[in-house]
């Protein structure tokens, strides 16, 4: 079983703050998600915006025909420049995705670290090398396309995404 990486970044032309606001409230998720996932939260949210502790239950299609629940733990809080969740029930052996936030002349600059096992051995790698990371990889392409239409908003200019 291998831990694979993806880490992806982004420039938007917000503040810190306002991307704290955005990224930190959990309800914001399902609009930055692709409509195929049927994302839905299945936790009621008592805060607005994240913290350290927090449960998060989703229900979720990751791939087609495959419905979960997905149940994330925020372990890590610093605001404004990171959170870390944790996958705790759902479709991965590990999840563990680091969400950075930093201003760079006048603008943000937001990185997300993932790290991610398959479970079922060298048939989960052989599955990941198909398919799953190429959907991982689509679901932050449209995370970029959708942050776009929201913090540009009918500007040319396209934000700035690489994917490691």
């Amino acid at each position: 079983m291998s831990l694979h990486r993806l880490q992806t970044t982004l420039t938007l032309p917000i503040t810190i703050d306002k991307a704290w606001e955005f990224f930190s409230d959990p309800a914001n998720l399902a609009l930055i998600t692709p409509p195929e996932m049927d994302f839905k939260i299945l936790t009621p949210l008592f805060k607005k915006e994240t913290y350290a502790g927090q449960i998060i239950a989703y229900d979720v299609t990751p791939l087609p025909m495959m419905r979960t629940k997905w149940v994330t733990e925020i372990t890590h809080v610093s605001k404004p420049a990171f959170f870390v969740d944790e996958q705790r029930v759902g479709p991965y052996q590990i999840w563990h995705h680091q969400h950075h936030f930093e201003e760079v002349n006048g603008q943000l600059l937001m990185t997300d670290i993932v790290h991610y096992q398959i479970p079922l051995g060298f048939i989960g790698d052989l599955m990941n090398q198909l398919f799953i990371r190429k959907r991982i990889e689509k679901i932050f392409e449209y995370r970029t396309k959708k942050l776009n239409e929201l913090f540009i908003k009918g500007k040319l200019k396209l934000i700035q995404h690489q994917i490691e």
